[in-house]
């Protein structure tokens, strides 16, 4: 008798070709019916006493074993809960809730500030400008604008305070 090896890389050889094409056909999936077609060969590695029957034996167990793989992966929780599709997920878009009620409650506290105050305070932290370029756009000292940021910031923390925002 031929060692195990050998009768399953026969076995291989002879039946895998038309075993592939029944479990594709089955399935309409080629990476399951490669999986199928190599768990059943594993399958029938384990089980030396089905390589020693005739070759028809053989050839019904393993269109048996194929088949009720492929039955058991129908009926498997995962197949039952996922699902596929050729399109890519959208991207996840994270939650903003937070930042829009943050933008909310900063605009709102910005515009309790006097119109000088708001002005500076805008234009240096959302506009980047630094306190020359406000000290020309407005057409005022340098330590105008500095105070009036100063000033500006203190009633907007103070207002921020007002509305539930802790420093």
């Amino acid at each position: 008798m031929p060692e195990p090896d050998a009768l399953l890389r026969a076995l291989h050889d002879a039946h895998a070709g038309q075993l592939h094409r029944y479990v594709a056909r089955l399935t309409g999936d080629e990476q399951l019916a490669q999986d199928v077609v190599q768990e059943t060969l594993v399958r029938a590695w384990r089980h030396p006493e089905v390589l020693e029957r005739d070759v028809d034996g053989t050839r019904a167990w393993m269109w048996t074993v194929a088949r009720n793989l492929v039955t058991d992966d129908r009926r498997s929780a995962r197949r039952r809960h996922e699902l596929t599709s050729d399109a890519v997920p959208d991207a996840g878009v994270p939650d903003r809730t937070s930042a829009v009620l943050d933008a909310w409650l900063v605009t709102d506290a910005l515009a309790g500030l006097s119109a000088e105050h708001r002005a500076v305070v805008v234009g240096a932290y959302w506009g980047g400008r630094s306190v020359a370029e406000l000290a020309a756009e407005h057409g005022i000292p340098p330590g105008t604008v500095k105070s009036r940021l100063h000033y500006g910031l203190r009633a907007l923390r103070l207002a921020l305070q007002e509305r539930g925002v802790t420093s």
